[in-house]
């Protein structure tokens, strides 16, 4: 398998690979001993799908070098999900192309494409469905697939950290985005089951738990009797929330950090700041991408918050937060972005000085309302956008990390040399090179002695 985009598609290839090992099949990191090949996709932005076509396409020329004739591939994922039909006709070599309902079912699907091609007599296994003439090797319909705590999984990230998928989909009608298209809507698990997952982990030795969604701070509010709206708050008293579930972690007994990411602005409550508070198994780091600052932009992108409310929500954060860091992702280069408009971004950076940032250059998505906008910016205006937020949030970081030297931080060791603090996720963020090798997997306290650029030395 080759698995492509977020940290929520990694999560969908291990459960892939979990079906694959419980049907007594074998994961080979050898494409020429396959025999079956799977190209797990991204389609978030253009330069993500170009990627995946060309993985599909890489993957299909070297199936004529194979050892395994009649070698299958199988594409998954968000882009999958989303132009099966197209692809379909585009790409005829390519076997399957799934969707994400049929995530957990990667084994039983494997097998009956190679029984296909051994004999036309074999019984083929069955697939459940509401739909019976849903076919499940092409992906035609939006997914509501949730994975549970019993779900099997194969582990592709480090033993010691690992991605907590706790819910699925998104409501916010972002003009932007298109990833209700693909991925249906919001759907949490319950509680117990996120439990029940993270204690099995935590017996296992973990060291870090990424809690993960598309709308992390909506966790459970689509199980409340009575459903909540889109600007609505967290609300323990009516149902499942994300207060309850890192309460619940708390309770357990281990040395682990509880990572936030993906928490949209909309659904922050005071609740839930004093809950992060309360809680020291949850990290002093919280990722909530804004995506631009002026009024305007923000009611074209329909992002369903105000500058008022996010300006308001990160003074609240650091006032009850002590020394959290905030990351945020911002897009430059949306449909008629003036001047004005990207000029009022740099200056909200350069004032509020996020811990981490990063900047996206708009991508004009099919499907997505903001495709069909005027005022479509030239590609030569993104990329120098990108390059004045970015140079601006270069000094920024370089400020944060030395003011660092000289203090004492708890590290988590990723490699016997390289480490992290609570202040970064793993992939995306900053790192702290180590003088002297320790131990893979364990949390150590280190005096940071000199900071390189982004990274820190300890």
């Amino acid at each position: 398998m080759i698995s492509l985009g977020c940290a929520k598609n990694l999560v969908d290839a291990e459960i892939m690979l979990g079906s694959v090992l419980k049907q007594g099949m074998e994961i080979t990191s050898s494409a020429d001993d396959a025999d079956v090949l799977v190209i797990n996709t991204c389609a978030f932005i253009d330069s993500a799908k170009e990627e995946s076509v060309d993985a599909i396409l890489t993957a299909h020329q070297a199936r004529g070098l194979s050892k395994r004739p009649g070698q299958k591939l199988i594409v998954s994922g968000c882009m999958s999900q989303r132009f099966a039909r197209e692809l379909r006709e585009e790409m005829p070599e390519v076997d399957a192309f799934i969707g994400l309902d049929e995530v957990p079912k990667l084994g039983e699907i494997a097998k009956q494409l190679l029984r296909k091609s051994s004999t036309s007599n074999v019984q083929l296994p069955t697939f459940s469905s509401e739909d019976a003439d849903v076919d499940p090797l092409f992906a035609d319909r939006r997914p509501t697939y949730i994975p549970d705590y019993d779900t099997p999984r194969f582990r592709l990230t480090p033993s010691h950290s690992v991605y907590v998928k706790i819910a699925e989909g998104c409501n916010h009608p972002c003009s932007f985005c298109v990833i209700p298209q693909m991925r249906g809507k919001h759907r949490s698990r319950t509680i117990e089951s996120v439990l029940a997952e993270i204690r099995g982990l935590v017996a296992e030795g973990v060291r870090e738990f990424n809690l993960i969604s598309q709308d992390t701070t909506y966790y459970g509010m689509d199980l409340w009797e009575e459903k909540a709206g889109p600007r609505q708050p967290v609300d323990s008293n009516r149902g499942p929330t994300l207060c309850r579930l890192l309460r619940e972690i708390q309770k357990m007994e281990g040395d682990f950090w509880v990572r936030l990411l993906y928490t949209h602005p909309a659904h922050w409550s005071d609740e839930l700041i004093e809950t992060i508070a309360d809680c020291d198994k949850v990290a002093r780091y919280i990722d909530i991408p804004l995506q631009h600052i002026h009024e305007s932009m923000l009611r074209r992108m329909r992002r369903e918050t105000s500058r008022e409310h996010i300006e308001n929500l990160i003074g609240k954060l650091r006032a009850g937060i002590p020394e959290v860091a905030l990351r945020t992702t911002f897009i430059v280069g949306f449909p008629a972005e003036t001047d004005e408009e990207f000029a009022s971004l740099l200056a909200f950076i350069q004032r509020v000085r996020f811990e981490r940032l990063g900047i996206f250059k708009y991508s004009r998505e099919d499907g997505s309302r903001a495709a069909k906008m005027p005022g479509q910016i030239p590609a030569k205006v993104k990329n120098a956008r990108y390059r004045a937020a970015m140079s601006i949030q270069q000094k920024i970081a370089h400020e944060i990390a030395a003011a660092k030297v000289g203090r004492d931080l708890k590290l988590l060791i990723d490699q016997p040399l390289i480490a992290r603090t609570e202040a970064d996720a793993p992939e995306v963020d900053t790192r702290v090179i180590l003088s002297k090798p320790e131990p893979v997997g364990q949390f150590v306290t280190k005096r940071i002695v000199a900071a390189r650029g982004y990274d820190l030395l300890a």
